[in-house]
Parts: C-alpha cells; sequence; structure tokens
C-alpha cells in the first residue's frame, strides 16, 4: 500500500509538470472565456461543447501520449521486476486522468455557470453523460496507447483523431449547418454521441438513450480491444 500510494505522489508530480495537463485545462477554459462574451443567459450550447473538448482533449492526447512514452522509455517493462506491478501504474495514471478530467470539467462549470451566466445542467443527467463519455473517449485513448509504437506517435494518432470527431461532433460548427448524412454520422461519435447527451442535460431533460447506448459500446468495445493488444514493452 505504501509503494502504492508513492506511486500516485510521483505520478502526480509528474503529471502536474506535463504541459499536455496544462493545455487540457487551458484551451477549452479560453475558448469558453473567449466566445462566451456574448453569452445568453440560460445558454445551453457553449458549455456542453467547452465540456466535451475538455474530455477529448485528456482521453486523446494526453491518456495515450503518456502510456506510449513510458512503454517507449522501457519504465513499463523495468517495472514487470520490482513490486510495483505495470497493472499498477496503469491504474494510477487512469485515475489521475480522471482526476485531471473532473478538474478541467469543474474549472469550465464554474467559469460558465458562475461567471457567464450559463444554465446549470440537470445533475442526473450531465453525471450520466460525464461517466459514459469519458469512459468511451478513455477507451479510444488507451486503444491508441496500445498500437501506437511511441509517444509521438500516439500523439499523431490522437490529432488525427480528434479533428475529424471534433468536427462530427458539432464541435467546430452547429450541427444544424452540417450535412444532414454528416449529422447523423456525427452522432455515432463518441465526440458527437457525448455532445448530444450534455446538450440534454443542459436542456433540463434526461439524455437520450441512444448516445449513453452509443458510448457504452465505444467503452466496453475499444476497452477490451485495448486489453488485448496492450504490450508492456
Amino acid at each position: 500500500m505504501k509503494t502504492l500510494a508513492k506511486l500516485t505522489t510521483v505520478e502526480t508530480k509528474l503529471l502536474v509538470r506535463e504541459p499536455g495537463a496544462v493545455f487540457a485545462l487551458a484551451i477549452p477554459l479560453f475558448i469558453l472565456v473567449a466566445f462566451g462574451s456574448g453569452i445568453t443567459e440560460g445558454d445551453t450550447v457553449l458549455l456542453p461543447m467547452a465540456v466535451t473538448l475538455a474530455i477529448g482533449m485528456v482521453g486523446l492526447y494526453l491518456l495515450p501520449t503518456t502510456l506510449a512514452s513510458y512503454r517507449e522509455r522501457g519504465i513499463l517493462r523495468r517495472l514487470s521486476v520490482t513490486p510495483v506491478r505495470p497493472g499498477n501504474l496503469l491504474a494510477v495514471q487512469l485515475l489521475l486522468q480522471l482526476a485531471l478530467t473532473v478538474f478541467a470539467v469543474s474549472l469550465l462549470l464554474v467559469a460558465g455557470i458562475g461567471l457567464l451566466g450559463a444554465r446549470a445542467p440537470g445533475a442526473a443527467g450531465f453525471l450520466a453523460a460525464f461517466l459514459a463519455g469519458t469512459a468511451a473517449m478513455f477507451s479510444v485513448g488507451l486503444l491508441i496507447a496500445a498500437l501506437a509504437p511511441n509517444g509521438r506517435s500516439a500523439n499523431g494518432f490522437g490529432v488525427l483523431l480528434f479533428f475529424p470527431l471534433a468536427y462530427l461532433g458539432g464541435l467546430m460548427q452547429p450541427v444544424e449547418y452540417m450535412p444532414d448524412i454528416l449529422a447523423l454520422a456525427g452522432g455515432y461519435t463518441p465526440m458527437g454521441a457525448l455532445r448530444q447527451s450534455l446538450d440534454d442535460a443542459w436542456s433540463g431533460g434526461v439524455p437520450a438513450p441512444l448516445p449513453l447506448v452509443t458510448m457504452a459500446a465505444y467503452a466496453v468495445v475499444l476497452g477490451l480491444a485495448a486489453a488485448r493488444s496492450f504490450r508492456w514493452e
């Protein structure tokens, strides 16, 4: 237990110093503040988009890059011959990335609701959307980490996926201005399903079942694929 606690402390310090963690916090917050100057009272669009962006940045950038870099540098292989097993490091990283995501989203909620006057979401609907969306995005990131040969390629794969998913998910322009076929397809992407569920929560309703099922399917299928293909060295 002491070894695990020490590992958690060390990994927390490394995460705090990681530039990617700063970007994951700063970029969604900057976008919210920059575009939120003209936000109307009760707005239900901008804040869900910023929350989706924050979750996507951690899941697609920070998580896979960190794990792939650890494997590239031989850290996971060296841990296999110590009392700290590689699986413990993976579990700690997942918890820390989740904590970072919670912190990033909390900052957005405080800024959006407390400072800019955006509407608060329904608590139950928001929690369901957040948990399902985070699980889905993390599963994508874990699969990238499992397949990427090194940290640089993991980051590259994350970039290649992030922008198409952000566009299809309605983060770059409103869905109603997208071609119908792309808007329909975007609803079945993890980012699109997350944004839809958050929109429902911010509108005061319960997230529709289909987006939640879509995100759960991504989490289960891609999570299992990542577990089967993950290499420790």
